[in-house]
């Protein structure tokens, strides 16, 4: 059982980048879906893939293929992700005001937010005046 589901998705991707993987597989959830949607939109990932248990009586849980995007040829590929950072966790709660959205590198990374309206950057939630969670930030 995992306390935590968002921190172990940001983790095996970073431990995945570290690695120097193509893909990382995780369990999936609507949260984890919505957050691999905005980060392929954004551009840090190149594609992400649901995977359903195969066959007639097929039992399990659905996983969440993350097709890693990198930079560079060979030996130079860098990530394009170069940071992962979850601020409110299952102890603490971080939510934010609408004017009150955090930026990231001055604009130059994201921060997703679980709001009302769904889950979206931190960029979009200002256009549409909303505030919410803040669940990660990326670089």
């Amino acid at each position: 059982m995992q306390s935590d589901p968002i921190a172990d998705m940001l983790t095996r991707l970073r431990n995945a980048l570290m690695a120097g993987h193509t893909s990382v597989t995780l369990p999936s959830s609507k949260l984890k879906l919505s957050i691999a949607q905005i980060l392929k939109e954004e551009g840090y990932i190149e594609d992400f893939q649901v995977l359903t248990p195969e066959g007639e009586k097929a039992v399990g849980q659905p996983t969440l293929r993350l097709l890693l995007k990198y930079v560079g040829v060979r030996r130079e590929k860098r990530p394009v992700i170069s940071g992962l950072e979850r601020i409110s966790k299952p102890g603490r709660r971080i939510y934010t005001r609408k004017n009150e959205i955090p930026w990231v590198l001055s604009g130059m990374g994201i921060a997703i937010l679980s709001t009302p309206r769904g889950v979206m950057t931190g960029a979009k939630a200002r256009k549409l005046g909303v505030g919410g969670e803040v669940l990660c930030k990326i670089w």
